[in-house]
């Protein structure tokens, strides 16, 4: 099976770390400093859970130079999403899969619009975890979770992808099929869009912010209005993900911070617009006032 890694960051490159050890072919798409580094240096991932380090990969800046596909995991910023479908539309050869683990809830719907709805899969990572600036991917901590399935009730490529996660399972990280892989998209997104936003606003860590009244309400408030409006959405909950994610976040590490307010500090490019900015512009379809994602979006633009 032919694996291709595009985007070879945090979550796309320490995935790609454990399925060196398959016997799968991986392949990793880089460009720029990233590719001269991995060049130079090789692959490496520093984590509690496993350091790893492999010289030789195959590496490529240039998507042509794939082979037939099989697996694309598709791991750039919601950003680069567009781009980088319109350029697997064009060159990537192959009857493959992909599976997107971008944050929020548009890259699915993007690749249908794409693809079709066959190739359509959900994916989540539960990790924080990023490239320093030598190109190592560190972890920090030892969550890592990550969450597959299918978007639509009959899927001919679901056996694929159920056998391909059983596999990934066994190299010693958490990878599971789900069967409900909606709910866990906005589950994450009900956390993230608050998490990355108000991380990168009051520029504290997730410990500082719940310790402060007025941010740890404007916190709990935007996942309120997240959570209001995937109801709006038809999305359906067995628990309330926001008392959840409340007891989960008494439990996390006081340091953590966003990998947004990472790219803040480092002055690059944000998802700003594809989390807080998607919320807004959703909640206005469905007539809900999102008054707290309004104040991390302008806060976050005003600096």
């Amino acid at each position: 099976m032919n694996i291709l890694i595009y985007g070879s960051g945090g979550i796309g490159g320490f995935l790609g770390a454990f399925l060196l050890k398959s016997n799968f072919q991986i392949f990793f798409l880089a460009r720029g400093d990233t590719y001269k580094k991995f060049s130079q240096n090789g692959l490496i991932l520093n984590s509690e859970i496993e350091n790893i380090k492999c010289k030789e990969i195959n590496l490529l800046n240039n998507i042509k130079k794939c082979p037939e596909l099989d697996i694309v995991i598709l791991a750039v910023k919601l950003y680069d999403l567009e781009y980088s479908l319109n350029e697997l539309s064009k060159y990537a050869r192959g009857d493959f899969t992909i599976l997107p683990f971008q944050n929020g809830v548009i890259a699915e719907i993007m690749i249908k619009k794409k693809f079709g709805k066959e190739k359509v899969f959900g994916a989540v990572a539960q990790i924080s975890s990023f490239l320093d600036e030598n190109k190592r991917i560190i972890h920090n901590g030892r969550l890592a979770s990550f969450f597959v399935g299918k978007i639509i009730a009959k899927n001919n490529y679901e056996n694929k992808i159920i056998r391909f996660s059983e596999k990934v399972n066994s190299l010693g990280i958490d990878f599971r099929y789900s069967n409900k892989i909606t709910q866990k998209i906005w589950d994450k997104f009900i956390f993230l869009s608050a998490y990355s936003g108000v991380t990168t606003l009051t520029e504290m860590t997730i410990g500082e912010i719940f310790d402060h009244k007025n941010y740890r309400d404007l916190f709990i408030k935007a996942m309120e209005e997240t959570f209001l409006l995937s109801k709006k959405r038809n999305i359906k909950f067995d628990y309330n993900p926001v008392a959840v994610w409340i007891e989960r976040i008494s439990k996390m590490p006081r340091n953590l911070t966003s990998s947004m307010f990472i790219d803040f500090k480092k002055k690059k490019k944000l998802e700003l617009d594809w989390l807080a900015g998607n919320v807004i512009s959703m909640g206005r379809e469905v007539s809900i006032s999102c008054d707290a994602h309004n104040t991390i979006l302008e806060g976050i633009k005003s600096k």
